[in-house]
């Protein structure tokens, strides 16, 4: 495996975050934008020692904003100190290094960022191969920013080759071999998975993946509602890995939710698709809870991310149980309950804390006649002989009641798959809907 990674980084404690905007954007929406940067930023462990805000009204080839401009940036940076720059827009290999030439730190980008986040939380094999693949591919033009040595070259036998090739083609092909290598790592891992979603399928219980920006509970919902012992911190990107459990409903009925990676504006496009055997949960599920956290002050920013996300996925025409969470932190009087119901089509979405456990319940209810929807109503009549359809009545579907004549039938009524009614269907005295 090659490494990439600069040393300079690890040094890294005090950035300044950078952050360019046009007429266009309005200046709250691009501070906004930095507080997220910083966020990111700080869960790597680097500290923050300011932020500017530039308005580019036409991007430059060479550092994005003008030379004056930039070296704004730059006195701005000694000023407070900083050692490092941290642009939250996406730079160009060559504008990255036009920047490390003058400012002589370390720069990097948001995309950057978030490739090291995902790098830290990865602990599967699968997490670990997408990130690594989407380093690689970060890197590859950036090769003569990554490496101190490029200039060396490797000589042919005698001189019968010429000057040779030089270090950055050799490193170049290298990490072309090891995408290549990790592209085939990761097709075995998704077919797995594959074969696992088709077991899942053949038990035709309901699927529900749990979508929406980092950070705003999915775990926490997950593990609220299934009890199982599901990582849950107040950090980015903690959870990578899709995880999926089984709960029983109150109406008998089982339910499979699965917790997926958390979206992020402008998700890096390696990232979307080195995770897109992650994100297919989503796309392969019966219906989405799409969940916000209506405490923070950009939500309507992150509905739109997460749609957005959906939309590139394929998923968006998924039925969608929106899911606003985190109300322990503000007052139900407030406006944005109202402004959340109006713009973000949640009349019919449920206001919880997993904090304080407040209308788990009413999340509960709202699951359970998802799922009925998806079920037909049966009434059937069973002869002594048939009891043992009781029992399969019972694990794939759910009995709503259940009655004995003198002659030991048994009258039924039973929600169930529209998949078993051949079963039933010598038996069946009505369709109930």
């Amino acid at each position: 495996m090659i490494d990439t990674e600069k040393d300079t980084k690890k040094q890294v404690e005090r950035a300044l975050l950078v952050g360019f905007r046009n007429s266009d954007c309005p200046e709250a929406t691009a501070l906004e934008h930095l507080d997220e940067l910083a966020e990111l930023v700080k869960t790597l462990g680097i500290g923050v020692g300011g932020s500017v805000c530039a308005v580019v009204k036409e991007p430059s080839a060479e550092f994005y904003v003008g030379s004056g401009k930039a070296a704004e940036i730059i006195d701005t940076m000694h000023r407070l100190e900083c050692d490092s720059l941290i642009f939250n827009t996406p730079l160009s290999p060559s504008q990255q290094r036009n920047w490390e030439r003058k400012a002589k730190v370390c720069v990097v980008d948001r995309e950057e960022i978030i490739i090291d986040i995902f790098a830290s939380r990865a602990i599967t094999r699968e997490a670990v191969l997408q990130v690594e693949l989407a380093r690689m591919k970060y890197y590859l033009p950036r090769l003569a920013r990554a490496w101190t040595h490029l200039s060396r070259q490797r000589g042919g036998a005698k001189g019968t080759r010429g000057e040779g090739e030089t270090q950055i083609e050799v490193d170049r092909r290298m990490i072309k071999r090891e995408i290549s290598q990790l592209t085939k790592e990761l097709e075995e891992v998704r077919k797995q998975r594959s074969t696992q979603r088709k077991l899942r399928e053949r038990n035709s219980i309901l699927h529900c993946a749990i979508v929406g920006y980092t950070n705003v509970g999915k775990s926490s919902i997950l593990r609220a509602l299934s009890g199982a012992g599901v990582l849950v911190e107040d950090k980015l990107f903690a959870t990578l890995d899709p995880t999926t459990r089984k709960i029983t409903l109150p109406n008998n009925q089982k339910l499979l939710l699965t917790d997926t990676v958390g979206f992020v504006r402008d998700l890096p496009h390696d990232l979307v698709e080195a995770f897109k055997s992650t994100l297919e949960e989503a796309v392969l599920s019966d219906f989405l809870m799409l969940v916000l956290d209506i405490s923070s002050p950009i939500i309507f920013e992150q509905w739109e991310t997460t749609l957005q996300v959906l939309h590139e996925l394929g998923a968006e025409d998924k039925n969608i149980l929106v899911v606003l969470n985190k109300i322990d932190k503000i007052n139900e009087n407030d406006e944005i309950f109202a402004v959340a119901k109006s713009r973000l089509v949640a009349s019919d979405g449920v206001y919880i804390s997993t904090k304080t456990g407040k209308n788990m319940d009413q999340l509960v209810k709202r699951l359970s006649e998802i799922v009925d929807e998806r079920l037909e109503s049966l009434k059937i009549q069973l002869p002594p002989s048939r009891h043992d359809l009781v029992a399969f009545a019972r694990k794939q579907g759910a009995i709503r009641s259940e009655e004995y004549d003198e002659f030991g039938n048994l009258t039924l009524e039973i929600n169930i798959s529209k998949q078993y009614f051949h079963k039933f269907e010598p038996f069946i005295l009505e369709k109930t809907s």
